[in-house]
This record gives C-alpha cells, structure tokens and sequence, in this order.
C-alpha cells in the first residue's frame, strides 16, 4: 500500500497543512447547513445507523473528495477527523439535551 497522504509526503508544508485544514472546518460547517439539526447525545454511541454516525461517515468521505479535487490533497484520516469535530464545536446545526452528563453545563 502506496502513502498518499499529502502531510506524510511533504511534512514540511505547514502553510498549506494549515490552509487545508481549515477549509475542511468550513466545508463540514458548510454541509452541516444541507441537514436539520441533530442530537448529539442520547443514541447509542455505537449505533452504526444514529444520525450523527451516518453523518460522519458520509461527510468524511465527501471532504476526502473535496481536498482530491479543490486542493490536490489528500488528507489523513486523524486532519478529517480534526476537522469534523471542531466544526461540531462551532456549529450551530447540533443539539445537546439538558442531561447530557456534562458538569458544566447549566441545568445538569
């Protein structure tokens, strides 16, 4: 099996890792637009057919797409992955119920 990541070929590269890496935030906060919102929590995490997890998978393969075509990169699984889930964070698009186990957040 042939390395094709484009940060394990040209480490050295950090603008363009960078750049990358940050255009694939705003791609899935992009697509995160196309779906109504979603429960974070309450689904078995391990349900294959959760809609988080349909969704992650789906967009995963989506974005790998994208960065072949738009940038002529080819991303690790470990920056998809990044990616995905800092655009949760700032994503308005996902909703946490009141008990969700979360210390910190009001109401718990």
């Amino acid at each position: 099996m042939a390395i094709r990541y484009t940060l394990w070929l040209d480490p050295d590269d950090t603008p363009r890792h960078r750049a990358v890496e940050a255009d694939l935030e705003r791609y899935f906060i992009e697509r995160f637009a196309d779906y109504p919102h979603i429960r974070l929590f309450g689904a078995d995490p391990y349900d294959y057919d959760a809609p988080f997890n349909r969704l992650h998978d789906v967009l995963m393969a989506r974005a790998g797409e994208y960065c072949e075509r738009e940038w002529r990169y080819v991303p690790t699984p470990e920056q998809l992955n990044r990616a995905f889930f800092l655009a949760v964070g700032h994503s308005n698009k996902f909703v946490r119920d009141n008990d969700d186990g979360d210390p910190h957040r009001p109401g718990t």
